[in-house]
């Protein structure tokens, strides 16, 4: 049972740190398509872990060793994962915003006219196209 939630664990773990490499690339695309797998992996270790506590068998000798590492490695994986996934999101933020701001009309400035003239901003960019 335990040797089932180990394997778990480094699926998980394996599944993270690709994850984790491509989101420290910002390799978003690929990042994306590697949350399916980290998912299943994820899914797949807690069903081991539930399986392993209603056992109530504790690891001892050189498989509590293997899976205080393990345990380890994941909280290591899973704080670095967060990071990357938090800086992610933040700059697809600022990436949107950018964009949402340049597709906003712009108001023309302020400047001198005589007395009772409106500045007028200048007319919108028109594009026309037809098939004879």
């Amino acid at each position: 049972m335990m040797d089932s939630l180990i394997l778990a664990g480094q699926r998980l773990a394996e599944a993270l740190r690709a994850e984790n490499e491509a989101l420290a690339k910002l390799d978003l695309p690929r990042a994306a398509t590697l949350a399916s797998s980290k998912i299943a992996a994820s899914d797949a270790f807690a069903a081991a872990y539930a399986a392993q506590a209603k056992h109530g068998v504790a690891p001892e000798g050189p498989v509590r060793q293997a899976t205080e590492i393990l345990t380890r490695r994941l909280e290591e994986l899973g704080r670095e994962n967060r990071r990357l996934l938090e800086r992610a999101v933040s700059l697809q933020s600022r990436v949107i915003e950018t964009i949402a701001s340049a597709a906003l009309p712009r108001t023309a400035p302020q400047g001198y006219a005589p007395a009772g003239v409106r500045n007028a901003a200048p007319p919108p960019a028109f594009a026309l196209s037809a098939r004879v």
